[in-house]
């Protein structure tokens, strides 16, 4: 009994020893994972680092490729486009004027009623209208037709005592968002399509033109006055309210940046220069790359794996079509190489862009004590469930990292525009506003980063200076800013009781 009684104490002695080796190894194991995942959240950290030097290194180099590009045709990645908007909107402007909003799966018309200083915007309507896939694809003839159809059936709508005075033709400011080389205010060649478009007997050709053409087709006497991009209407919109308003951003899906130049101060300006002594650039900022900015790996296969490799690296890393991608890619290496989310990788995880910069947004400010939105998101998008709380707090950490670093280089390409036409210093004795307009959902709605960019600005320009800079948030440039901007520029300008 006493021989059975010691067999019995020592098998379970093992027992109890193989049970203990087994939790030792599981918390080493555990240890060793979360060990894995933090350095891979510290290596994020040390390579996204924006310190203030390196910052005024990116506005530096933004600087000196604006002078490249306007000094040439290619000179720079920047592009700086001439816009052939000489004369912003001054807040005078009166009458009846229309705008289209074309830029990805549906376009927008828009009525405006103008009523100068006085009464400013008196009414606004419009309509959105979705483009059948199948147009998107076709015909240039077959996808304007439709958009003058919808233009016409928008202007039959008129209400009474908004309509223009007898004898004159209706104007419209057209924002056309893809790539156009522009050759006049109100005429553009399409110098490619992107966001899904693919009309090949377009490219090359004038887009007003096109829907000059198809307007004519159905009796429509209207006349395009304007031909510009969302960032330019921004800047328009902006300057329409407050006459302080010098450059605009917006910071949505993609990132762009317009700013109004010295006329002289385009090398590349080809003809006499306009009597306003003024050009509106449209830099295509997206594009800016320098060896100043902190790019990580995450940045560069994210960009070897995209349509157009080399390019837009600015808006890479900065935009809302980009920012929750990354988060992914820093998350998916964490559950691979430290089996952050379990033993396997969830396969949600694996697809590109599942996980939207709106949701990593929600994950970001969620401020509930047990982070209950970022578990539901990780449930809902990625359907991993039980997270533990650390692991929740790691993810915002990983977004905050990835949205400081996109808040804070916007910050510094509006410093460099600043330095470009020398309103990041305060002169003496002088007490000149000057003002950014900024629209885009990623600015509207992202609240942290909208408050980073803002501090990090004041920061990089110093109290004094700060003080003159202000950034507006200017609603909707798109469309209201085209229709001011076929104001700014009517046939009619000058004429009495315009």
């Amino acid at each position: 009994m006493g021989r059975l009684a010691v067999g019995v104490a020592v098998v379970c002695s093992a027992a109890v020893c193989a049970a203990a080796v087994l939790v030792i190894r599981h918390r080493m194991s555990c240890s060793g994972k979360w060990a894995r995942a933090r350095a891979i959240v510290k290596e994020l950290e040390d390579k996204c680092g924006t310190p203030i030097g390196k910052l005024r290194q990116v506005a530096d180099a933004m600087d000196v490729e604006m002078h490249a590009g306007l000094a040439s045709e290619g000179g720079s990645k920047l592009k700086m486009l001439i816009s052939y908007v000489d004369n912003l909107p001054t807040g005078d402007e009166k009458g009846l004027f229309y705008a289209l909003d074309l830029g990805g799966t549906n376009f927008r018309v828009l009525r405006v009623q103008l009523g100068g200083k006085e009464e400013g915007v008196v009414n606004q309507e419009f309509e959105e209208v979705s483009i059948p896939p199948h147009l998107m694809t076709g015909s240039s003839d077959a996808l304007f037709d439709f958009i003058a159809e919808a233009l016409a059936k928008f202007v039959e709508s008129e209400p009474e005592g908004f309509h223009p005075p007898p004898g004159r033709q209706r104007e419209l400011g057209f924002t056309f968002s893809f790539p156009v080389r522009q050759t006049s205010i109100c005429s553009g060649n399409l110098i490619k399509w992107t966001k899904g478009f693919n009309i090949e007997d377009a490219v090359g050709g004038d887009v007003v033109g096109l829907l000059t053409k198809s307007m004519e087709k159905i009796g429509l006497d209207m006349r395009v006055s304007a031909l510009v991009n969302d960032t330019i209407g921004t800047l328009a919109g902006g300057r329409f309210y407050n006459q302080d308003v010098i450059a605009a951003v917006i910071l949505g899906t993609g990132t762009n940046a317009a700013y109004v130049e010295r006329a002289h101060a385009i090398p590349k300006w080809p003809g006499l220069l306009p009597k306003s002594g003024e050009m509106v650039i449209n830099m295509e900022w997206g594009n800016f790359r320098s060896s100043h900015l902190p790019l990580t790996e995450y940045d560069q296969v994210l960009d070897y794996e995209s349509l157009n490799p080399g390019e837009q690296i600015f808006e890479k890393l900065i935009s809302g079509m980009y920012l929750g991608e990354i988060v992914r890619r820093i998350l998916l290496k964490m559950a691979e190489e430290a089996d952050f989310f379990g033993e396997s990788v969830p396969p949600k995880l694996k697809i590109p862009f599942i996980l939207r910069t709106p949701d990593m947004s929600a994950m970001h400010h969620d401020a509930s004590p047990d982070l209950k939105v970022v578990g539901s998101k990780l449930g809902d998008i990625l359907e991993i469930s039980n997270t533990s709380l650390t692991m929740r707090k790691i993810v915002v950490e990983v977004c905050d990292i990835v949205a400081t670093r996109g808040a804070r280089l916007s910050a510094a390409g509006i410093l460099g525009i600043l330095k470009k036409i020398g309103r990041d210093t305060v002169k003496a004795g002088e007490k000149q506003k000057s003002v950014i307009a900024l629209d885009g959902g990623l600015f509207e709605h992202y609240t942290k980063f909208r408050t980073c960019m803002e501090s990090t600005l004041k920061e990089l320009l110093g109290e004094e200076e700060a003080e003159s800079i202000v950034i507006e948030h200017s609603n909707d440039g798109s469309g209201i800013g085209a229709a001011l901007l076929a104001a700014s520029h009517s046939q009619y300008l000058g004429v009495d009781d315009f």
